[in-house]
């Protein structure tokens, strides 16, 4: 039965307090106040008072309005409906479609039973060689994409959302601008992916509490899909967006900051939203990709710190591009040997190669005289940046290989390439000339 209450005892910005019984933490509630009824959630309690931040704003609400207390967290409907629809960070349709209301489930429930894991082995093809070859991304697996602003992640994220061999895309978008949202709408109506592809959106103009709801949305619509069976990829952007709102409602509530006057249980709120990455048995997976910008590209700044205790791994984008070195992926050994017999071989001793002429740039930037060795691995590292590095290359996971062994071919003698000779046998390019493709660079 809904609790019904006629006086509200304070307002403060958007939340607002009511002394009432029997209420639960995330428990909804209605505001009826003059300007109609707005939503509001349990955000505190503290013995019979009840703190409740109005997703609207608390603009128009007095004392005396009522406060109808539902009795369930924040829902969502489940169902094929949602393939191929846009909602707000409510719920609430945003692409002017009809609103869904059957087989509502509710968002922000426990992490599944470790038990009913099973250990990650399959990779998921993006089309993206420094994804697929290098850092390969395994189902259920939980990936941050560390970036700075004005790095181009979410064009990123829309390849990926575009060319992914996944069932299903869901895409939680927290403080986009317009643009972004619009951006993410277009490229996808245009890929032929939006069909398969379920948006939650939260843009910088919305209430702020609408922002911690996304990705609960995401995640719950995802694990119901995925225990249908079907193999879900979640990518969220941007979670600095989504820990700043944590912050600025932990200031409201008058909690005590921790560093950099962030909430003090900010592990916990990523933790138990990365936690939902699985691999049922017998049934489909959850896979997460979330943007984390860093604010001062200062990867110890907490968001990011934090993340990383709590990921497998990350892809780091710097200069528009997915950085080598500063990109993981903890579980690519899972699978990368289960691909082609030449996946690792060629991994390791094209970033081994690769190391070596970013040394070689730092001895040509001193003035140093290039040796013989120096002037191919400058050759063998503008390809490597112009054929696997650049984003706009689209290939796949065979042709990247190839791809990579005309690369060494074109710059190196087999023995210089410290690849085991049966490899080199059986996949280096015959009649390979490396002045052709020398002179081509230069």
């Amino acid at each position: 039965m809904n609790k019904l209450y006629s006086h509200i005892e304070s307002i403060v910005g958007n939340v607002i307090s009511v002394r009432a019984e029997g209420v639960a933490y995330g428990e909804l509630a209605e505001v009826t106040s003059r300007y109609g009824v707005s939503l509001a959630e349990t955000i505190r309690m503290d013995k019979e008072l009840v703190y409740l931040q109005v997703f609207a704003g608390s603009r128009g609400i007095s004392t005396g309005d009522e406060v109808r207390f539902l009795g369930h967290p924040m829902q969502v409907s489940f169902s094929d409906n949602l393939l191929g629809r846009i909602f707000d960070g409510a719920g609430s349709p945003r692409d002017g479609g009809p609103g869904l209301t059957d087989n509502l489930i509710s968002i922000g429930g426990p992490s599944v039973n470790p038990y009913k894991r099973i250990i990650p082995r399959e990779m998921i093809r993006t089309g993206i060689p420094m994804i697929d070859l290098f850092n390969t991304l395994v189902k259920s697996q939980k990936l941050p994409i560390f970036s700075v602003s004005g790095e181009p992640y979410n064009q990123l994220l829309a390849r990926i959302a575009m060319q992914a061999e996944v069932d299903l895309i869901i895409l939680g978008g927290m403080g986009l601008k317009y643009d972004d949202y619009l951006f993410f709408k277009d490229s996808l109506e245009e890929g032929g992916s939006l069909a398969k592809t379920i948006m939650f959106v939260h843009t910088a103009a919305d209430p702020i509490v609408e922002c911690l709801q996304v990705p609960d949305l995401a995640l719950a619509v995802a694990e119901r899909f995925a225990l249908k069976g079907r193999n879900v990829l979640v990518l969220l952007t941007d979670m600095t967006n989504f820990a700043d709102a944590l912050k600025e409602i932990s200031i409201t509530q008058e909690q005590v900051p921790s560093n950099r006057g962030y909430p003090g249980d900010l592990y916990s709120q990523l933790a138990s939203r990365y936690e939902k990455a699985v691999d049922f048995d017998g049934a489909g997976s959850i896979t997460t990709l979330a943007v984390t910008t860093m604010p001062g590209d200062d990867v110890t700044h907490p968001i990011p710190d934090n993340t990383g205790y709590i990921t497998e791994g990350q892809f780091y984008l710097h200069g528009g591009r997915i950085e080598p070195f500063g990109s993981l992926s903890r579980l690519k050994q899972q699978v990368n040997g289960k691909t082609r017999e030449d996946h690792r071989a060629i991994m390791d001793g094209m970033i081994k190669l690769f190391s070596s002429y970013r040394d070689t740039l730092e001895k040509k930037s001193m003035g140093f005289q290039m040796s013989a060795w120096d002037k191919k691995l400058l050759r063998y590292g503008e390809l490597f940046e112009s054929k696997m590095m650049d984003l706009s290359v689209n290939i796949s996971l065979e042709k990247a290989l190839d791809e990579g062994w005309k690369i060494l071919a074109s710059c190196f003698e087999p023995r210089e390439t410290g690849l085991r000779s049966e490899l080199i046998q059986k996949f280096w390019p015959k009649n390979a000339v490396q002045t052709e493709a020398a002179a081509a660079v230069e």
